[in-house]
């Protein structure tokens, strides 16, 4: 270290002289910076043995030695002076400075430091960000779990109808562009037991609830309850998030689905979640959650099974059945559907009729074979009619879709809520090379309902899709409608979709 100082000295004398001269003050900087960089570089060494801190440092200093050495090189050709003495004075407070920090040693464990350290980490109230697949926040022990999320989906939509179908049907099909969906939402789990979300829409210029419930977990021989606004248990199709269904719009099926109401529902998992369950009793509601008077309520329940399951779902065969019976206010009620494009008019419709109950049993079922999965759905609608000139109508409708992975992945499978879930492409577009994921898609869909007096038409579909999944947040979607129905003609449509859902 001696020789290395008095080489040092020599050098920065002779550089800090030739810099006095030329007036630009640098003999005040460079001690500055030399003890900055030591400084800095030194900092992330403090945890090493010392003998390896000693070695980084002299090669350290060597190294800037070296830089001097070739810097006085320079000036020397242009001019020599004698160093000044103040100079050296400097480098030796230098490698004080640098054996002070040497002999730095980590806080004591029963510091102050560290037990401001622990206390934060130990602290339940403490909540540390992440993000997976959105922002959330997991306190230190893990029982409280915050999410905050939402989805944009911007549609496109391009008609090629026969020319006389919008004379016969007395409605316009229009080329035009929508935010089909843009929602936020926070959920969450508090105290490990108890769940919640709360999910507005404001696509069509209002903002409307969607989910808005408290749920309470792992009651003991109930399972889990669930109070407010959300989706009444029916339906594979219904029940996985729009976010994640394979097409831009659901099947004909939905015609019969419930979807969201108010209520009350408990569920469960079984047999190691081979099988789930859910029950409630719900009351008919608006867009607001408001329901009052009448006897409009509904009781529904579902039951679904995994008879082949390997692989983390790679693998899987899924069976499950629904049933609601649903009480109509005012005694009357109405089918109607449009094509599987939400900017088309509906085509098809029973018109209100007199009914005072329906009884509804739906049945569906999904296979996943690595990159090809095939699902289908049937539901049969058993109405109660109240005139001499309606019986007792029975409406049915069915689909059958087909979609396959062409990069490799496979639809992903929630056990605990017997739905599909996200798509996560196996490599990310632009991550090393990758592409994202692809899929194309099939669905073929059917409606009747005319049946025992009421003549609400046929309407068969059929939807050709492509997806592309940048990554597990953003995709888009291109579908190919093509749809027949028995009151107008032939429907062909062209859909885009951009979208985002974290």
């Amino acid at each position: 270290m001696n020789r290395v100082r008095k080489k040092g000295e020599t050098k920065v004398r002779t550089f800090e002289s030739c810099i006095k001269i030329r007036s630009l003050g640098v003999n005040r900087i460079l001690p500055s910076l030399i003890m900055g960089f030591v400084c800095l570089t030194s900092a992330p060494t403090l945890a090493q043995e010392p003998s390896a801190r000693e070695r980084e440092l002299e090669e350290m200093v060597r190294k800037l030695a070296e830089k001097v050495d070739r810097l006085e090189s320079r000036l020397d050709a242009a001019e020599g002076k004698k160093p000044s003495t103040d100079t050296a004075a400097r480098v030796e407070q230098l490698e004080k400075s640098v054996q002070q920090i040497k002999e730095e040693r980590p806080p004591a464990e029963d510091s102050e430091e560290w037990s401001k350290i622990r206390k934060w980490v130990n602290d339940s109230n403490s909540l540390r960000p992440h993000w997976k697949d959105g922002l959330q926040f997991v306190s230190n022990d893990g029982s409280v779990k915050l999410k905050i999320g939402g989805r944009i989906q911007n549609d496109y939509t391009y008609f090629a109808e026969d020319g006389d179908i919008e004379r016969r049907l007395g409605s316009d099909f229009d080329d035009g562009t929508e935010f089909r969906r843009a929602r936020v939402y926070i959920s969450g789990t508090i105290y490990d037991d108890l769940e919640f979300k709360a999910q507005y829409g404001f696509a069509g210029g209002d903002a409307d609830f969607k989910d808005a419930y408290l749920g309470l977990k792992k009651v003991p021989y109930v399972g889990n309850i669930r109070v407010g606004q959300f989706k009444e248990p029916f339906g594979l199709e219904q029940l996985t998030s729009s976010n994640y269904i394979t097409f831009l719009e659901r099947s004909l099926v939905d015609v019969f689905v419930p979807g969201r109401n108010t209520g009350v529902m408990v569920y469960d998992t079984l047999l190691d979640k081979r099988m789930t369950w859910a029950a409630g009793v719900f009351r008919q509601t608006d867009s607001y959650g408001d329901g009052a008077g009448g006897r409009a309520y509904d009781v529904t329940a579902r039951v679904t099974g995994l008879p082949w399951y390997e692989d983390k779902g790679k693998k899987l065969l899924h069976l499950g059945v629904a049933y609601s019976h649903r009480n109509y206010a005012g005694d009357v009620v109405r089918f109607r559907a449009r094509p599987e494009v939400h900017q088309s008019p509906r085509v098809v419709s029973t018109g209100t009729f007199p009914a005072e109950y329906g009884d509804f049993i739906g049945t569906e079922v999904a296979l996943v074979h690595g990159p090809f999965s095939l699902q289908g759905e049937y539901v049969h609608a058993f109405i109660e009619g109240r005139s001499r000139l309606v019986g007792d109508p029975r409406f049915c409708a069915a689909s059958i879709q087909a979609s396959y992975f062409l990069t490799g992945e496979h639809r992903p499978y929630s056990t605990s809520k017997g739905v599909f879930g996200r798509v996560r492409p196996l490599k990310n577009y632009r991550d090393d090379g990758g592409i994202g994921a692809w899929e194309l898609a099939a669905r073929y869909s059917h409606l009747d309902l005319g049946d025992d007096g009421v003549r609400g038409g046929r309407l068969r579909n059929m939807t050709l899709g492509l997806n592309w999944y940048l990554n597990p947040n953003v995709r888009t979607m291109w579908n190919y409608v093509l749809a027949d129905a028995s009151q107008g003609g032939d429907i062909s449509a062209f859909l885009w979709r951009v979208q985002i859902a974290f």
